[in-house]
């Protein structure tokens, strides 16, 4: 298959298999993601063609919906890119940085080793930030029962990634605890640049938010 041929069969594969999600991780942030990456890759220089199947692929099967399986989507995407006849140093690539891609816990590095890891990351983060991803991390807790907020129950920062897989508070404590602590870890210059507006956005809410709460407007 063509690079053309393995990104339209992709994005179709990828399609089938995430319809119907409500959490937040759906087709769209999917889209929107590739979107993101691209835009990053294309001032960072990097390699469109893999940004965009990685992009693609990082979420074809999350952790968060199998069971803790932090290896399932690596083999998810390898299983896929081998029906794909895809060359195994392509495969060996995405699957890397399908790896390393997620957030794992406020004390807990995850930087990319290929430029084309680090412009999907910052893609990845980008649509987890800001107006969508206020409305995205609701939609996630909504899925999972979660509380919108508890003023009983403070965040944590995670200094595992077996400590972080475990969260499970409200929601409002996953900014504290995850989405303000993304923009001081983009990894290109082009992912902190997009990124500033969406952090100052998601202050601005929070502020709004605990006003409200407080009865104060």
């Amino acid at each position: 298959m063509t690079p053309t041929d393995i990104l339209t069969a992709t994005a179709t594969h990828v399609r089938e298999t995430l319809a119907g999600d409500s959490s937040g991780h759906d087709w769209w942030h999917i889209d929107r993601v590739r979107r993101n990456a691209l835009l990053v890759a294309r001032e960072e220089g990097a390699n469109l063609f893999v940004t965009e199947l990685a992009a693609l692929l990082h979420d074809i099967a999350d952790w968060k919906f199998h069971g803790g399986d932090d290896t399932a989507g690596p083999r998810a995407a390898r299983e896929w890119l081998v029906r794909c006849e895809a060359d195994l140093a392509l495969i060996k690539h995405v699957c890397e940085i399908i790896a390393t891609l997620s957030f794992k816990g406020a004390g807990v590095a995850t930087e990319m080793q290929t430029l084309e890891g680090r412009c999907v990351q910052d893609g990845d983060r980008l649509d987890a930030i800001g107006a969508v991803g206020i409305a995205r991390a609701f939609a996630f807790g909504g899925h999972f029962g979660r509380a919108m907020y508890d003023p009983d129950v403070s965040p944590e920062l995670h200094q595992s990634f077996a400590a972080y897989k475990q969260k499970g508070g409200p929601t409002i404590n996953h900014f504290y605890e995850k989405l303000l602590l993304l923009k001081d870890r983009m990894q290109t210059a082009a992912g902190r640049r997009l990124a500033a507006e969406r952090h100052q956005f998601m202050e601005q809410y929070l502020t709004q938010f605990f006003a409200e709460w407080n009865g104060n407007t």
